[in-house]
């Protein structure tokens, strides 16, 4: 797996992590301290401000889980990728891609989100 699959797939993790604490801990050991996340619905920055995000998506929309939709490209330390956000089974609602740039330890410094897809 390419180091840039690996942080898709760790990406991915953090999202779908429902524990508080458990979810801290991953964006603690994914994202740089003044990472930030921007999307056309959120703009936040720091480790605390992207966990609390989310959380609110969870929140927002109980019982879904988010997928990779697609293969990893990646190059100078940017990756982007697709995904979905539905049930554990069927058709997602929500789709999206989100481009990730990366500091020199592999953690990520930015990510810019495209909503592909929302429910109405």
């Amino acid at each position: 797996m390419t180091e840039f699959a690996d942080v898709a797939q760790r990406y991915i993790a953090a999202w779908n992590e429902t524990d508080p604490q458990s979810r801290a801990d991953r964006v603690a050991a994914l994202w740089a301290a003044d990472g930030s996340y921007v999307d056309p619905l959120a703009d936040v920055r720091g480790r605390e401000a992207v966990a609390a995000l989310i959380a609110g998506v969870q929140d927002q929309f109980p019982g879904f889980v988010f997928r990779l939709a697609g293969d990893v490209d990646g190059h100078h330390r940017q990756a982007r990728f697709s995904w979905e956000l539905g049930p554990d089974e069927g058709p997602a609602p929500v789709a999206g891609s989100d481009v990730v740039t990366l500091d020199d330890d592999g953690r990520i410094t930015s990510v810019l989100g495209f909503l592909d897809r929302v429910p109405a």
